[in-house]
């Protein structure tokens, strides 16, 4: 008989502060705040599906450990380590994808101790200011920059040849870095400027070109790891 009651037991549909209805109500509210939060943090961005999906199913994963731990510091502890591991599994993201994870991860806890209208009211009021933010520039947020690259022989002297011309056209220009190339004879310069009118982008190349011999140059979206964490 004790064998069949512990087996009964495993299989019961509620513990002692756990009841079914209970655990679906957290379950759906941390779905639906996962998806508000792959909502807000995919707008205008390149995300892939798998992150989208890990944001929607994020909150509820952390809703349901959080519910089992059930103040149990030693589990909790344990829980803490596991999440940590994550981190080593995982390649490096943006700060926006990392707030994205982070974000979710609240929401899963605050749906897990049950309080449902924190989790609501907090997630809205972050994923508002983030959509506040990307729309209005706060804080400069959004700087026009762009990656220009030059190549020139190695006659010219790539520290002060272009000056003149950087100073009619851009706001900022700074020299990113230095490559030489076909045995030494020529040099790739890179850098990211700030034009001062993005209308004249193909004046400023065709008075680089005058200077360069009419080498390659080319000009686009920086790449950079400035957003990474």
């Amino acid at each position: 008989m004790t064998n069949l009651a512990s087996i009964s037991d495993l299989f019961s549909l509620s513990t002692g502060t756990i009841s079914v209805s209970a655990l679906l109500i957290c379950t759906i509210c941390s779905l639906l705040l996962g998806a508000t939060v792959a909502f807000f943090f995919s707008r205008g961005e390149k995300t892939s599906k798998s992150f989208s999906l890990t944001l929607v199913l994020l909150p509820a994963i952390v809703q349901m450990v959080i519910m089992l731990v059930n103040g149990d510091v030693g589990t909790g502890v344990a829980v803490m380590g596991a999440f940590g591991l994550v981190k080593f599994r995982s390649a490096p993201g943006s700060a926006k994808e990392i707030c994205a994870i982070f974000l979710a991860m609240a929401a899963g806890l605050a749906c897990g101790t049950q309080h449902l209208t924190f989790a609501i009211l907090f997630t809205l009021i972050i994923c508002g200011i983030s959509v506040a933010f990307n729309k209005y520039d706060f804080l400069g947020s959004h700087i026009d920059e762009k990656c220009l690259k030059i190549v020139i022989p190695e006659s010219l002297d790539y520290s002060s040849v272009f000056n003149d011309i950087f100073r009619k056209y851009t706001d900022r220009c700074d020299l990113d870095e230095v490559k030489t190339t076909n045995m030494g004879s020529l040099f790739k310069l890179s850098y990211t400027i700030v034009l001062k009118n993005a209308s004249q982008e193909k004046a400023l190349i065709d008075e680089l070109r005058q200077r360069n011999g009419n080498l390659e140059i080319s000009c686009g979206r920086p790449v950079t790891n400035r957003d990474k964490l």
